[in-house]
């Protein structure tokens, strides 16, 4: 009976985000392409900015074209992740109301529509990979892989915490996008972090997306590997976080049907 209760539940988080990722795209004249087009056309803008007039192609970084554009998909993701999970309940607010369904499934599937996004994003970055000529090992495929999973258990937490919260404070999704474009500065995605003092260095890594983003670059291009130490870290931070916003869901999704 409970092997049948979390299929069904898998079923209903896929069908949720399947729906999504149609209804984003539906009546546009590229459709799914678009899925693909804004990031690359970001990467071409920043990448022509960055690489030709400020030349950190030259400086350092040979490779300076693929760390911005996995920097850029891995942010997209927590973007757009964090954003379709904080906004799921309230978007989807008859579903709340009118009928019964586990809250929780209809945040993990706006989540979900990301990762697919995410997934498509990745296989145009392994062209990028072929077309420069830099083929990643295999310890640093898993290790980017197991990074991104890591990406989205803060993605889940994050909407976890902020979806319930959003229904009683609806401010909180503006703070959120001047927060993302902070975050955006303040990780290696547009400059490689090596251009910092070594004491902000240390801070930076602090912050889980950064450090997600900057030893993702660095396995796939240079196959560098941080020590197991940090990673340890990492993960007992990410695991943390989920713990806290599970714990806070369960307070505070009680009352988003009489709230929304």
């Amino acid at each position: 009976m409970r092997t049948k209760s979390h299929e069904n539940y898998r079923e209903l988080v896929m069908r949720l985000a399947k729906t999504d990722f149609k209804l984003r795209y539906h009546g546009s004249a590229l459709g799914y392409l678009w899925a693909i087009l804004r990031p690359l056309l970001m990467f071409t803008i920043l990448n022509f900015v960055f690489s030709s007039i400020f030349n950190f192609r030259n400086s350092g970084t040979p490779y300076y074209p693929l760390e911005l554009l996995t920097g850029l998909l891995m942010f997209q993701f927590f973007s757009e992740g964090t954003i379709n999970g904080m906004n799921a309940l309230l978007s989807k607010s008859q579903l709340v109301t009118k009928i019964y369904i586990p809250r929780w499934t209809i945040i993990l599937g706006s989540s979900v529509n990301a990762l697919f996004i995410y997934g498509m994003n990745l296989i145009v970055l392994s062209v990028f990979f072929i077309i420069y000529g830099v083929t990643p090992s295999i310890p640093a495929i898993i290790m980017f892989f197991f990074f991104s999973f890591l990406l989205y258990a803060v993605i889940v937490a994050f909407s976890l915490l902020t979806a319930p919260l959003l229904v009683r404070f609806r401010d909180l999704s503006m703070i959120w996008e001047v927060l993302l474009q902070v975050l955006m500065y303040a990780s290696p995605i547009i400059y490689p972090l090596t251009m910092m003092p070594e004491y902000i260095q240390k801070v930076m890594l602090l912050n889980p997306l950064a450090f997600i983003i900057h030893f993702s670059k660095r396995g796939l291009i240079e196959n560098y590997f941080t020590n197991f130490h940090n990673i340890l870290y990492l993960i007992l931070g990410v695991v943390g976080i989920f713990i806290i916003s599970l714990l806070i869901y369960k307070k505070t999704e009680r009352r988003v049907a009489e709230e929304i």
